[in-house]
């Protein structure tokens, strides 16, 4: 068998400590240092730590004049808590900690240590307790983050004092999912660049700032309900030195050494410090988060977003642990938090280097107590899960349960796939999913040999029966669906993964070769004839489908991530099309609202279409049984439905074919056109009646006068 022991023949080391713990408790305690001699033993181990469970409040927390600070780690041997007067101090002030009967160490200290900055040594079966190179672990349950801008990412948790914050009467924004109409966006994507004007650009508070062109206002008057925020629980923010190793790994893939869209969850109920520093780009080897004010920023960014009447999702990751940091759940309990194999080997089906073994008892506390408590403390009105499929079905159900206790219309949705594909799984389970079926099948896979409808193509099983699904919402009644109900189906064309919609087109097209170096930019950006007309029609069928509607940023302006030319960086893209921008933290994600005028036809079309979708309820509500839908007999990518829903009836209609008009007759009456190939809305444009004819790659919309 392979050896997992440090040393092949175990041994006993009796260790008596004998110390004030500074809480008024004098402790003698005995402890066995022993290795793993083999992997029946590990494997023993592994399996018998579900028996832990525990109900006590753990993190830190202040009550009265005391302050408690509790962790969970059974396999633990040994836990000191480090307690630091300043955030760059080396030396600490260390307390033996107390165990329980069900793996939590705890201690109680005199006086109110808000914020002050702690950590845990936590040591194990074979470790020196003498090692001086044993790290200092954050508090799974820290409130408040601080972060050393460093490879590994070196932190110190913070106490903070909760349930001090005015919040001026605001409570979540209940919607009916039907209603939700969601901007993927990244905080510091929408006020970044010089062109958003904001004075605290990239943070919180410059996406609140008023009389900006980014951030909020811009948000506002597009005309959407609901943001979607990538991951601002804290991250890790620094990957390894590129073509240098760190830790048993080589970085050959990151160039810029950054995580940018924050993929790497540290630290589950900490907002991320980042978004809090004013500073105009990321700076090396600085201590962020120390003022704690991250988490005052957070709150007044939710609050901010809720008095324009827009609801706040975040982007959460359970399925795996930040690789990227030093004195985490790895250094505290790898047996228990995380899935290993019999040789003690993290399993990586997130492909992200280890999973949450999130079927654990106390990790599925963990998950549920930290998702309550943004809820709660910072009012979020909903969650979008990171590949929900490695999250186990209990603790899927249970979310689901508990969550809706709190807020009956909170927001649930998720990626439906790692390890598997299943979003009937999760539909069952009233959970949403992304729709990636409607994405595939009218943007395409790729834009080189995967094209979809827009383009005239029918890539894979793509087919018009499918097409009519999508209207539909996918639904499990047709025999292809994926979706119990409708308001299941989160149906998007582009998101912060792969090319964006605007760039996948270009490609798609031919117009533009993603190979060659881009050096005007702005011209890049400014759509063709024939690239506008793809991008309209996409938009119009996404937002006359049923289900939930979501874009990304940038989507309405056909938003092109070029890697800017003159970086700095030694990468190799430099001034090409990018479709992987997770490590750029600079204009290759940067929303320029430059070209947001520059490509206004496309911005005003989707305003209009946000407008019909947001006025009529036919477009969000209309039942299967309300829908009737009539093919063109010389196209098979001409496509029509009627929606007779309550008092409303309305035609919509859709030329895909690249090569030839298209003639539609009416139903009787007088129709007024809100939408056509040049714009949309809710006002008639004209009134027309017995045919409409469409030319190649557009659409209309009809509604009964």
């Amino acid at each position: 068998m392979r050896q997992l022991a440090i040393i092949t023949v175990g041994f006993l080391l009796l260790l008596t400590i004998s110390t004030n713990n500074g809480a008024g408790l004098n402790l003698r305690h005995t402890y066995l240092f022993k290795s793993y001699t083999d992997t029946t033993e590990f494997w023993q181990h592994y399996k018998g730590l579900d028996k832990f469970y525990s109900d006590k409040k753990l993190g830190s927390f202040v009550e009265g004049e005391k302050t408690f600070f509790r962790l969970f780690a059974p396999s633990a041997t040994l836990v000191k808590l480090c307690v630091f007067q300043k955030v760059n101090d080396k030396n600490s002030k260390d307390y033996y900690m107390i165990r329980d009967e069900q793996g939590v160490w705890e201690l109680k200290l005199d006086g109110d240590f808000s914020g002050r900055f702690y950590g845990y040594k936590v040591y194990h079966k074979g470790d020196d307790f003498t090692n001086p190179s044993i790290p200092v672990c954050v508090d799974p349950y820290s409130k408040a983050v601080a972060t050393f801008t460093t490879y590994m990412n070196p932190r110190k948790s913070i106490v903070v004092k909760e349930n001090n914050y005015d919040w001026e009467g605001d409570q979540w924004i209940q919607r009916d999912w039907r209603d939700l109409i969601i901007y993927e966006m990244h905080v510091r994507d929408l006020t970044a660049h010089k062109s958003s004007t904001a004075k605290k650009p990239g943070t919180y508070q410059g996406l609140i700032e008023k009389g900006t062109k980014g951030g909020l206002e811009y948000i506002k008057n597009l005309g959407v309900n609901t943001v979607e925020l990538l991951p601002t629980q804290d991250f890790g923010y620094c990957e390894l030195p590129y073509r240098d190793s760190l830790s048993g790994k080589f970085n050959t893939w990151n160039p810029h050494e950054r995580n940018h869209w924050g993929y790497m969850t540290g630290a589950f109920f900490a907002p991320a410090s980042y978004y809090s520093e004013d500073w105009k780009s990321f700076k090396w080897n600085k201590w962020m988060g120390s003022t704690g004010k991250q988490v005052t920023d957070y709150k007044d960014m939710v609050k901010a977003f809720h008095k324009a009447g827009i609801g706040v999702v975040m982007d959460v990751v359970y399925n795996h642990l930040s690789e990227y940091e030093i004195g985490n759940l790895k250094q505290i309990d790898k047996e228990y938090y995380f899935r290993l194999d019999e040789k003690g080997h993290y399993i990586a089906e997130s492909y992200c280097g280890n999973d949450l073994k999130t079927e654990r008892p106390m990790v599925r506390r963990l998950i549920i107590e930290s998702l309550i408590y943004w809820m709660k403390e910072y009012h979020v009105d909903g969650f979008r899960f990171d590949l929900g499929k490695l999250i186990d079905w209990k603790t899927v159900e249970e979310i689901a349960t508990e969550l809706r206790k709190v807020n009956p219309k909170v927001v649930i949705v998720c990626e439906p796939w790692g390890g598997g594909y299943d979003p009937n799984g999760f539909s069952r389970r009233n959970w949403g999913a992304w729709n990636d079926q409607i994405r595939n099948g009218i943007k395409g896979e790729n834009p080189y040999n995967g094209l979809g409808w827009v383009f005239g193509h029918w890539y894979g099983n793509n087919s018009p029966q499918r097409i009519k699904s999508y209207v539909n919402g996918t639904l499990m009644r047709d025999s292809f669906g994926l979706f119990v109900q409708k308001e299941h189906s989160v149906n998007y064309l582009e998101s912060h993964d792969g090319y964006t919609l605007g760039d996948f087109i270009r490609v798609g097209t031919k117009e533009v070769d993603p190979h060659k170096v881009i050096k005007d930019i702005d011209k890049n950006v400014k759509l063709t004839p024939h690239q506008l007309k793809i991008n309209k029609l996409a938009a119009l069928f996404l937002f006359t489908s049923q289900g939930i509607t979501m874009i990304h940023s940038g989507q309405e302006f056909a938003r092109s991530k070029v890697i800017p030319y003159n970086l700095t960086v030694k990468d190799t893209n430099k001034g090409r099309i990018d479709h992987n921008a997770y490590d750029k933290d600079n204009e290759t994600n940067y929303l320029n609202f430059k070209h947001a005028e520059i490509n206004k036809d496309l911005l005003d079309y989707y305003k209009g279409l946000i407008g019909l979708r947001k006025k009529y309820d036919s477009f969000r509500h209309a039942d299967y049984e309300d829908i009737t839908f009539y093919e063109h007999p010389n196209s098979k990518f001409g496509l029509g439905y009627v929606i007779n829903y309550g008092e409303e009836t309305f035609v919509v209609l859709f030329n895909a074919d690249p090569h030839q008009s298209l003639e539609f007759p009416l139903p009787e009456g007088a129709w007024d056109v809100l939408v056509d190939k040049d714009s949309a809305g809710t006002k008639t444009r004209y009134v027309t009646g017995g045919k409409v004819i469409l030319e190649p790659v557009t659409g209309a919309v009809l509604r009964l006068k």
